[in-house]
């Protein structure tokens, strides 16, 4: 999405700085591709490899959405080629055009991806006898409740990872006095991308909640410490679940707020943890807090949004100052930080349940031997990756611009 925003700013104003911009930025998403190519094909076998009793009972059920990423992405695939090496060789609107259809397979990826595993927060389109699915409907199964909330929630905050990443490497540039109209537009247009979605976010985000209250009641009271039953429930900022004493210690609490979020009531009741069976809870402790990291980090890039969208309005400008762009450099990390930490609140949450209520993880995991290789391998493959894709970036980032490129 960025690459053809600075392409088409190229198009319409003819500055060589945008091309400049989007040629580079094109480098960058090829090594990310690749990545995301090598990495992907270990997942696969990862599902065969380490839950071969979730993918034997419900592959049929989950199989069409993976099915349909698999052709997603052979058309990401095959348009980021032509984009890659069409510069300047066809017309420039036809080359920003399969750009524009990258873009379009990447978010359809990222949707079927996400569906099947609000299936697993969800199933549907199934029935299970003696331990086999039959009545099909693999349909039902990738539109189910959670479907909407949890893809919109997630590929938001993959726009938003993107965007504040974007504009934090380029803020951090211009406190080291790097300050062009190159790393000027580059920071605008990731911060655009950021503050485009930072505030949606949390009316996405409110969305998911009241997906999970209605749902997922048991995930929801360890998203919050949510001990005991209660009317006019309140939400706590911050406190540590003790699961002994059944409290959530140093929180502040806001009574009757989460009874509203969860269920627009302030007196309505939100059932405990200890409703439920000792055996069917989460550990408490990590998702609370990881919800509150996600919570906290998401609030401060709406603050930083406003912050930017006030200050633009008054002066037609961004903020200048090393605060803002300190603040703005922090963001690139945050924002990958609470994303990880929304996974952890999602697949933590669902515990003991691999597909809620349905099949536990301690049923689904393999019992093959000789696992412990197969991690290290993995866990080789991703350092080595992880290793190479940092280098090649910092390559990427230290070669000179053309001449003139920097639009000063």
């Amino acid at each position: 999405v960025l690459m053809l925003i600075a392409e088409g700013r190229y198009l319409r104003t003819g500055e060589t700085v945008w091309k400049t911009l989007a040629r580079r930025w094109s480098k960058a998403f090829a090594v990310m591709f690749a990545v995301g190519a090598v990495s992907g094909t270990v997942l696969s076998f990862e599902l065969g490899m380490l839950w071969p009793k979730f993918m034997g009972t419900f592959g049929a059920v989950i199989g069409l959405p993976f099915t349909l990423e698999g052709f997603a992405f052979f058309i990401e695939a095959i348009f980021a080629g032509i984009y890659f090496y069409s510069w300047d060789k066809i017309p420039p609107r036809a080359h920003w055009l399969t750009g524009v259809a990258i873009a379009l397979s990447g978010l359809a990826s990222a949707w079927f991806v996400v569906t099947s595993n609000a299936w697993m927060n969800q199933p549907r389109g199934f029935d299970l006898v003696n331990g086999v699915a039959i009545n099909i409907d693999p349909i039902a199964a990738m539109l189910n409740p959670a479907t909407g909330a949890q893809t919109t929630h997630m590929i938001m905050a993959a726009y938003m990872v993107t965007g504040f990443s974007v504009a934090a490497f380029y803020a951090w540039e211009r406190l080291r006095g790097r300050d062009t109209p190159y790393q000027r537009h580059a920071m605008t247009l990731g911060l655009l991308l950021g503050m485009a979605f930072a505030l949606p976010q949390i009316v996405v985000g409110d969305w998911a909640a009241k997906m999970v209250a209605q749902t997922q009641p048991i995930k929801l009271a360890a998203m919050e410490g949510q001990f005991q039953t209660e009317k006019s429930a309140p939400l706590r900022i911050g406190g540590w679940p003790n699961e002994e004493t059944r409290r959530t210690d140093y929180a502040i609490e806001l009574p009757g707020v989460l009874s509203w979020i969860a269920y627009g009531d302030a007196n309505a009741t939100v059932r405990g943890l200890d409703d439920f069976p000792r055996t069917d809870t989460p550990p408490v402790a990590v998702v609370h807090v990881a919800f509150q990291v996600m919570v906290g980090i998401g609030t401060f890039l709406a603050a930083l949004t406003v912050w930017a969208a006030l200050s633009f309005a008054r002066r037609k400008r961004w903020p200048l100052n090393k605060i803002f762009l300190v603040a703005l450099v922090a963001a690139g990390p945050l924002s990958v930080l609470a994303l990880e930490a929304g996974w952890v609140v999602t697949e933590v949450g669902r515990q003991p349940w691999i597909v809620h209520s349905v099949m536990r993880t301690t049923e689904a995991v393999t019992q093959a031997p000789g696992m412990e290789v197969v991690f290290w391998i993995t866990l080789a493959i991703y350092t080595l990756l992880t290793v190479m894709t940092i280098g090649i970036l910092r390559l990427l980032a230290r070669s000179p611009l053309e001449a003139g490129a920097d639009g000063a």
